[in-house]
């Protein structure tokens, strides 16, 4: 029996390697909150403003801080993350990656481009589940996902945001980037209108990307990505994102666990 989502969340989450799982984390959003204020006051190294110069607003993100960020640490020890993502991933364990803090101001109207995340990582395994959850309420600025897109035989070649240059060589090994408004009914795009604490949980080979924010108000929003038990260690054509130097691992490893604890276990 599964403590925190439905037996149709994970079916769901199966079949279209994304699912909005409604108040999973609305106990959690002050710490959330408090958590993304404290790392926008003490960024890290990887901090990056992804507007070019004149694009109005502002687009912050940074990653990997949970272990020097109480509030994350607590979020990724003791919220409901860990168990819900392996009974999503159908592992009996889940391990933590890293987290992902993503800002945009009101009046940024730059959209976050379509992507998937498993070709910036160096991980691979059908047992991975991100979470992105907003602290204010969200409509046009929702996190949006190509149902299915996981199950896809190539992936997207992956580009940076700011520059839009290949993060990659060797075009020929991915599918270009898709646009799924240039092609109405091609894709079934899928996305929701959040309350603070909902959360969508998306698989790391899921297509996802988000529209710029218009309106008024923030839309601060937390990510933690975990894996399960059949993810292990892949090597990439160039720098990962994250890159974690120095990591050691070979081909086929499990994430070493002194850096990527297993926060839950069956």
């Amino acid at each position: 029996m599964s403590k925190y989502v439905s037996a149709g969340d994970i079916a769901d989450y199966q079949r279209d390697g994304v699912v909005c799982i409604k108040g999973l984390f609305k106990d959690w959003v002050p710490v959330i909150s408090e958590g993304i204020e404290r790392n926008m006051r003490e960024p890290s190294q990887y901090a990056a403003e992804n507007l070019k110069p004149g694009e109005g607003g502002r687009f912050f993100d940074d990653y990997c801080n949970w272990e020097r960020i109480p509030e994350f640490t607590e979020v990724i020890r003791k919220s409901p993350a860990a168990q819900a993502a392996a009974e999503l991933m159908q592992s009996n364990s889940a391990q933590i990656f890293h987290d992902h803090v993503l800002v945009k101001e009101p009046g940024t109207s730059k959209p976050t481009p379509w992507h998937q995340d498993a070709p910036y990582y160096f991980v691979d395994g059908e047992q991975t589940v991100s979470f992105w959850v907003p602290v204010e309420p969200v409509k046009e600025a929702a996190l949006r996902c190509i149902a299915g897109s996981h199950k896809w035989p190539k992936m997207v070649l992956p580009v940076r945001w700011l520059s839009e240059q290949n993060f990659y060589a060797g075009e020929h090994d991915y599918i270009p980037v898709p646009d799924p408004d240039a092609e109405p009914g091609k894709y079934k795009v899928v996305e929701w209108q959040m309350e603070p604490g909902d959360a969508v949980a998306f698989h790391y080979k899921t297509v996802h990307g988000a529209r710029g924010n218009n309106s008024d108000r923030r839309r601060r929003a937390f990510s933690m990505r975990w894996v399960g038990d059949d993810a292990h260690y892949v090597s990439r054509p160039g720098r990962t994102s994250p890159p974690y130097p120095g990591h050691d691992m070979k081909d086929g490893q499990r994430l070493r666990a002194d850096w990527f604890p297993v926060i839950w276990q069956q």
